[in-house]
């Protein structure tokens, strides 16, 4: 019992409780950090690396507006006669 209790006061047995338990804590995060999965997709800062993909949308937006543009130009001018019905 005095054995005991001179280590309850010492504090030499909690110290010791309090190391084993961060050196499992510590192996078990290098066991962690030596199997998890390695990161296969390369990451650049800033735009989630879209540089490219964000030029080439702007330049698709921009031909789909020059077709539909040259398409009103093939189209005939329509004259919109409902609205004459009303003149007279």
């Amino acid at each position: 019992m005095k054995d005991r209790s001179d280590l309850s006061r010492g504090g030499g047995r909690q110290n010791e409780e309090r190391a084993q338990s961060y050196l499992k804590a510590y192996k078990g995060e290098v066991a962690y950090q030596a199997n998890k999965p390695i990161k296969t997709t390369s990451q650049t800062p800033g735009t989630g690396g879209m540089t490219q993909g964000l030029d080439i949308q702007a330049q698709r937006q921009r031909e789909i507006g020059e077709e539909k543009a040259r398409e009103a130009s093939f189209k005939p001018d329509l004259e919109d006669n409902i609205y004459d019905i009303y003149k007279n």
